[in-house]
């Protein structure tokens, strides 16, 4: 996206990243069963929507409502990683794709904590 209006939060690689693998879900769950609409489908989605959305919500504010945001987007992301493990055991998605969504949010999580990080030490 190449819009004239940029935001501070749009400048962090984290927040890139979020957003894709948001995508990443939301093609992803395009497969399940349609009566999962409702339930994993739904959970996994917002799960996923969830982390970008902390990070944008959470970093105008001061620093220890930014670090409660990160540590909300560390929460769904770790929300995805249940969710990737459900769909795999209902043969939903296949091992592959499983690990895929692992190591993604691997990163997420690492980027993340290291932003916390990084905002509680200049905080002090």
């Amino acid at each position: 996206m190449n819009s004239k209006y940029v935001f501070a939060f749009e400048k962090l690689d984290v927040y890139h990243k979020a957003i894709d693998y948001g995508e990443h879900v939301h093609l992803q769950i395009k497969s399940f069963p349609k009566d999962e609409l409702y339930a994993i489908s739904s959970q996994y989605r917002r799960a996923a929507d969830s982390i970008a959305l902390n990070i944008s919500e959470g970093y105008p504010g001061s620093d220890a409502q930014f670090i409660k945001h990160l540590n909300i987007a560390i929460y769904s992301a770790n929300e995805c990683i249940t969710c990737s493990t459900k769909a795999f055991k209902r043969n939903y998605i296949d091992f592959e794709k499983d690990e895929e969504n692992r190591m993604l949010i691997t990163e997420l999580t690492k980027m993340l904590s290291s932003l916390r990080s990084y905002v509680r030490k200049r905080s002090l």
